[in-house]
């Protein structure tokens, strides 16, 4: 039955009544008024739930007869089986907003019990209603509960007096049967709906108390009643904690129990007048009075029995004939108990699915697709409540090891031995999951101080004992941190595995927190890197010209290619804004060819032109060190004729020495065998030394712009100089000084005997026909 279907039916059984809009009773308004005096509230109410409204059939104390089912809080009392409590409705987060809380009639404190008609349905609630909130640790229901009992009993006895004698036994089994199915089919507390059940057969055979159980009979053990549930009648009004909730309760069926072993044995029903009487039986609620009649019925289906109701103290005892009558009962009762089964059948099987699907077949951890779902859940609540969650991703040190070495199945213990650490190590709340292999995750909440990592990676330290034999292992741990890193569940998992990979690297049985700062850095760099791959697509990379001057002619005698990005916001972005992120990467080794097939085809235009003029490029050390470099520059000269390829000059920084020496020596002949010129940029900065000048048979040294730019204010900027100058005249090389912007470096440069500078004072990088253009106009004074 649908929702829908059952407030359908609900909403026929309370117009059945026709209580609704009809003038006040007095058996109902006693008992209201014996609510009010009892409970010393201000307000109590028998309140009927229609489709849009409740009424209120009886009421003390209230001016209004009825109240929108939206605003009324008997619509969720009627949802319960219980009592429903609002102890304050003021700071009730459901409750605060009601206008019956902030207006008339300016309800604090609730209580209500459902109230249904004779066919189970809950058709309206008994209500409590004052304006001072109230504990309601310290009050007793159990008279409200009665109370509301007594409505119902006053709605059973409507329609029993217009029943005939003759019918009233078989209108009271037709309607106790309609209770028992409304509430195991609207899906009620399966306590809740047993106790129905033996309510109505306690009071259809006037019996004192009773049990039900279900009957279960292992192929591997003996059988046993599982009580369900047990009450006494005869304690009802005033020892409600006689009826028990005992679904741990379970008997064995003794052959001698004549209670409970002599129907199941039996096979059919058994009735007893006993001498002497019971007086203790587990089966009944502790503290039962004595039983001297009992009716023992087996619940049997397709042969076999599946339950068992036992019935006591009968005035005037059992018969078979009472048995008879109660058989449509009984046979509901059979139905509904397989379906129960039938039901937890189907969810041992959800169950067990749902294991296979989400836990982790060899530690009962859940698995990396339940984790997601616990993850999402743990990224909401701390949301709501505003704190904060660990992730940490956890990787056996040397785990490998020990399943190469000792076996898989040593290797399958450990992982369950450091599942338990890992669940011992961590609250109840926080979460532990196994990804797969030798890797963990944990969720922790709110970690307030480091050592609860630390004592995480304690607890897998603890030596093992598998099989015997002590085994010693330790865990590598990363660790990041919402909301200070505010990402997805995904990218969380991600930054803590990054951060588990550091850990290992810093030495293994260590933590390591995720570096937000140098991911959020890295994740420019990747930005960057490509918007300059989509520039170098779209030819935004160009190459501008500086003019390098010879000191010996006064003429100039070529240019420095410097790449620049015409970028499409309008902006000229120098090298030194988009450079630094891709060093290292494949876009540098594509800027880098661009940058040599630019200078290529500058160099034969000047061919074309008839123009003299050599052209310089800078090169990065991964470029220059790449495996493709030399192929490449092959076949860009490969048309060219050894006088053409003299006028491309390849300038390469110390610093390339520092990632393969070897390598760079030999791509540096190699370069020299083409026919390439070769130059030493940025020299006599951080690594200069002799050895890089022997090694590095380059054709030029090209002095830092840092040294050129201070020697006229330091003298030791200025001996510096002289001696790059000397050392290399010494090593027969070319010598150039860029940076240079005053007429007085220039006079002291040639006068040490430097043979060509570059710098602000002659011209900055201009397009190839400015720079053209310049140089055809520039005369040395």
């Amino acid at each position: 039955m649908t929702p829908k279907q059952h407030e359908q039916r609900r909403l026929h059984a309370l117009r059945e009544t026709g209580l609704l809009d009809t003038p006040p009773e007095e058996r109902f308004d006693r008992v209201t008024r014996i609510a009010k005096q009892h409970y010393q509230v201000d307000t109590t109410l028998f309140t009927l739930i229609d489709a849009k409204r409740q009424w209120f059939k009886s009421k003390q104390n209230l001016a209004l007869d009825a109240t929108p089912r939206r605003h009324a809080f008997c619509d969720y009392t009627i949802q319960q089986n219980s009592v429903f409590v609002v102890e304050d409705a003021a700071n009730d987060p459901l409750f605060f907003k009601n206008p019956l809380v902030t207006d008339t009639p300016h309800i604090r404190f609730y209580a209500g019990v459902p109230v249904r008609d004779p066919s189970g349905f809950k058709i309206g609630t008994l209500c409590l209603i004052d304006s001072t909130p109230r504990d309601a640790s310290h009050m007793d229901f159990s008279i409200l509960r009665n109370l509301a009992a007594m409505l119902e009993e006053s709605l059973e006895s409507t329609y029993a007096s217009v029943a005939t004698p003759c019918d009233a036994y078989t209108q009271k089994m037709t309607q106790a049967i309609q209770r028992v199915q409304n509430i195991f089919l609207n899906g009620d507390r399966k306590s809740s709906a047993y106790e129905t059940l033996l309510s109505e057969l306690l009071r259809l055979t006037s019996s004192e108390m009773g049990f039900v159980g279900e009957v279960h009979a292992p192929a591997d053990d003996a059988p046993y009643l599982r009580l369900t549930r047990s009450l006494s009648m005869a304690h009802h009004q005033t020892s409600r904690h006689l009826s028990s909730e005992t679904d741990e309760d379970c008997l064995p069926l003794d052959e001698d129990d004549v209670l409970i072993g002599a129907p199941y044995r039996c096979r059919h029903i058994t009735i007893r007048e006993l001498t002497p009487a019971i007086s203790d039986h587990p089966a009944f609620p502790e503290g039962h009075d004595a039983i001297r009649t009992y009716l023992g019925i087996p619940l049997q289906t397709e042969g076999a029995v599946v339950g068992l109701i036992g019935l006591a103290n009968r005035r005037g005892g059992y018969s078979q004939a009472l048995a008879t009558l109660l058989s449509p009962f009984l046979q509901t009762v059979v139905t509904l108990i397989e379906r129960e089964r039938l039901d937890a059948a189907n969810q041992e099987k959800q169950r067990l699915l749902h294991e296979a699907i989400n836990i982790d077949g060899l530690t009962g951890l859940p698995n990396r697709r339940l984790l997601n779902d616990l993850f999402q859940e743990e990224l909401a609540a701390v949301r709501q409540r505003r704190g904060s969650i660990s992730v940490c991703f956890l990787d056996l040190d040397g785990f490998k090891s020990i399943n190469d070495s000792q076996g898989h199945a040593v290797g399958d213990n450990v992982l369950k031995c450091v599942a338990d650490r890992l669940r011992g190590a961590v609250r109840h709340h926080d979460v532990v999951a196994r990804l797969g292999g030798d890797e963990f995750v944990a969720i922790l909440r709110d970690v307030e101080h480091p050592r609860v990592y630390r004592h995480i990676l304690d607890q897998l330290r603890r030596p093992m004992h598998i099989h015997g034999h002590p085994l010693e292992l330790s865990a590598s741990m990363g660790i990041t941190r919402y909301p200070n890193d505010d990402s997805d569940s995904d990218l969380l998992l991600r930054h803590a595995d990054q951060a588990m990979y550091t850990a290992k690297e810093s030495g293994k049985n260590c933590y390591h927190f995720f570096d937000l700062e140098s991911h959020h850095s890295q994740q420019e760099r990747f930005a960057i890197g490509a918007q300059i791959q989509r520039a170098l697509d779209d030819d935004q990379l160009a190459l501008y010209y500086q003019p390098k001057i010879d000191y010996k002619t006064g003429r100039v005698s070529g240019f420095e290619g410097l790449i620049r990005w015409h970028h499409p916001s309008g902006e000229l972005i120098y090298p030194g804004r988009f450079l630094p992120y891709i060093e290292h990467t494949n876009i540098d080794i594509e800027v880098g060819k661009s940058v040599i097939s630019q200078a290529v085809s500058t160099l034969e235009a000047f061919q074309k032109r008839d123009l003299p003029y050599t052209v310089s490029i800078n090169l990065s050390p991964s470029h220059f060190l790449n495996d493709e470099f030399l192929d490449h520059l092959n076949n860009t000269l490969s048309r060219y004729d050894m006088a053409f390829r003299k006028r491309l000059t390849l300038e390469i920084l110390e610093s390339t020495a520092l990632d393969d020496a070897g390598l760079a020596t030999s791509n540096i002949k190699a370069c020299q065998q083409l026919g390439v010129q070769l130059s030493l940029d940025d020299f006599g900065t951080g690594y200069a030394s002799l050895s890089y000048l022997r090694k590095f048979s380059t054709n030029e040294i090209k002095i830092d712009r840092s040294f050129i730019l201070g020697m006229l204010n330091d003298p030791e900027d200025q001996m510096i100089v002289q001696a790059i100058i000397a050392l290399a005249k010494s090593f027969d090389r070319r010598v150039i000084a860029e940076g240079v912007e005053h007429h007085a470096t220039e006079k002291k440069l040639v006068a040490m005997g430097c043979d060509m500078g570059q710098g602000f004072l002659y011209s900055p990088a201009l397009p190839l026909a400015d720079a053209l253009d310049w140089a055809a106009h520039y005369a040395r004074p």
